[in-house]
């Protein structure tokens, strides 16, 4: 025997809401903040340039998970030792670690 219409669209409508909920529940994606001085901060960023100036050349990327010192830090601008596939000084958009 078919299943009525509105009972279809009734168990369609309460699936829905289930899942709606379900992800409104589970925790989202890591918020990026401002470096520290004197941390050895962790990119969140997918990838991050590094720099020889603010806004200056570019000399390498760090990606997500990689670490960076914070030394000082310059309108928006990080300046500090970069690790992972860096490894030398230089300067980072701040606001991209976790």
């Amino acid at each position: 025997m078919p299943v009525p219409r509105t009972l279809r669209i009734a168990r369609a409508a309460a699936v829905a809401g289930a899942l709606a909920a379900a992800l409104l529940t589970t925790a989202g994606p890591a918020q990026a903040a401002n470096g520290t001085i004197g941390q050895r901060e962790t990119v969140c960023a997918q990838d991050l340039y590094v720099r020889t100036a603010p806004g200056g050349a570019w000399m390498g990327t760090l990606y997500t998970g990689q670490t960076f010192t914070v030394e000082s830090k310059q309108s928006g601008w990080a300046y500090g030792f970069a690790y992972g596939d860096i490894n030398r000084h230089g300067w980072v958009q701040d606001g991209w670690f976790c």
